[in-house]
């Protein structure tokens, strides 16, 4: 499998160098990190952000809200910042902290050794569930049916889902439908 790191649309880059500019978005209790850096804070690792609804969620039913990036303080990540589709191209949504920022570098790393002599293309992209507070980094393969689409769940996963384990996405959408409800971790993590 070989990983093809996806390229925003330059608005959407703009907005998250604007928010990353801006005291007021700084002032986001998730960009605490942000305010002291030790180094350049840059945007790294952009992710589309796709949303999955429904009691059946099925993947060509996903829809792209916007772009999620890395926000790199040195060689460590500090935060992540959103970005979503508006009128003008995209416009910065908020800052996150919190479990999931260590998950997702965790699940790219994982995609990494996935791609490692195989020969199938794959396009990550982040896929939320917010019916059952659940995201996966979802490796999609633009040639072939979704169901052969990999997810690997981030940390903190659902009940009965288990995290950082890749899983073609036929296999783990019906667990995700069934997993119990929980409430959200924390306000302002994601």
């Amino acid at each position: 499998m070989t990983l093809q790191t996806p390229q925003p649309p330059p608005s959407a880059l703009r907005a998250v160098l604007g928010a990353l500019d801006s005291e007021t978005a700084l002032r986001q209790p998730a960009a605490a990190a942000l305010r002291h850096p030790t180094g350049p804070l840059l945007p790294a690792h952009p992710l589309a952000v796709h949303v999955l609804n429904g009691p059946r969620p099925e993947l060509p039913a996903a829809r792209r809200t916007g772009w999620r990036f890395l926000i790199k303080d040195g060689a460590e990540v500090a935060a992540a910042a959103e970005v979503v589709q508006s009128a003008e191209g995209h416009s910065f949504s908020h800052f996150t902290a919190g479990p999931y920022l260590d998950s997702t570098v965790r699940a790219l790393r994982e995609a990494w050794q996935l791609a490692q002599g195989s020969r199938t293309r794959r396009q990550p992209r982040l896929l939320t569930f917010p019916g059952q507070y659940a995201t996966a980094l979802w490796l999609h393969n633009p040639d072939a049916d979704p169901d052969g689409d990999l997810l690997i769940p981030l940390a903190p996963a659902p009940l009965g889902v288990a995290a950082h384990r890749a899983r073609p996405a036929a296999e783990l959408l019906p667990l995700l439908a069934r997993a119990p409800l929980a409430g959200p971790l924390l306000l302002g993590t994601s």
